[in-house]
């Protein structure tokens, strides 16, 4: 996991005062990533704001300790990055929680107990000592991709790295999982 922006605050930033950057930039920016992510076949809104990413991290640790991660980042993905839903606010993230069918209530108290805190600080370090600077970054060795990624560009960095698909799975090509 890789920190956004851990300095913005619940209500979240606009993308101008985050970048420092007119509005037209901006509008430029977001283009082209609308662009980037239509090409890859992925859903991408009209972002205009950045929201505080920390809360929403140590869910997605606990999400993945019960079975359903992808389910919820993806859920995530689609509130945040389409729907431009401020997932900084304990209450927005419950009731996202409870769409991709984990409890409301369990999560409150994850995040009550900061319970999964130091993992998240942990993979923040991780980030940091591999100069992670945007999501996603896919690191392997000495080769680093950054930004959404072609399947194909995304298979030809883990055959450079020394791994094949899984055979019999119908073509589906799947490779171990590294803490990252």
């Amino acid at each position: 996991m890789f920190p956004l922006h851990p300095e913005t605050p619940e209500e979240g930033r606009s993308l101008e005062d985050l970048f420092n950057a007119p509005t037209a930039q901006i509008t430029e920016i977001v283009a082209g990533l609308k662009q980037t992510a239509t090409s890859l076949g992925l859903p991408f809104g009209a972002r205009h704001m950045t929201y505080n990413s920390r809360m929403a991290q140590e869910l997605g640790m606990w999400a993945e300790t019960k079975g359903v991660g992808h389910r919820y980042h993806m859920t995530l993905f689609k509130a945040y990055f389409v729907d431009g839903v401020n997932i900084g606010k304990l209450d927005v993230l419950l009731g996202l929680v409870e769409v991709a069918g984990l409890d409301p209530e369990e999560a409150r108290q994850v995040i009550a107990s900061k319970s999964f805190s130091d993992a998240v600080d942990a993979d923040w370090h991780l980030a940091r000592q591999t100069k992670v600077q945007a999501v996603p970054s896919f690191v392997m060795g000495d080769q680093v991709l950054v930004g959404a990624q072609s399947y194909q560009s995304l298979q030809k960095l883990m055959r450079d790295n020394g791994l094949s698909p899984r055979s019999g799975d119908g073509g589906v090509v799947s490779f171990p999982h590294s803490q990252t």
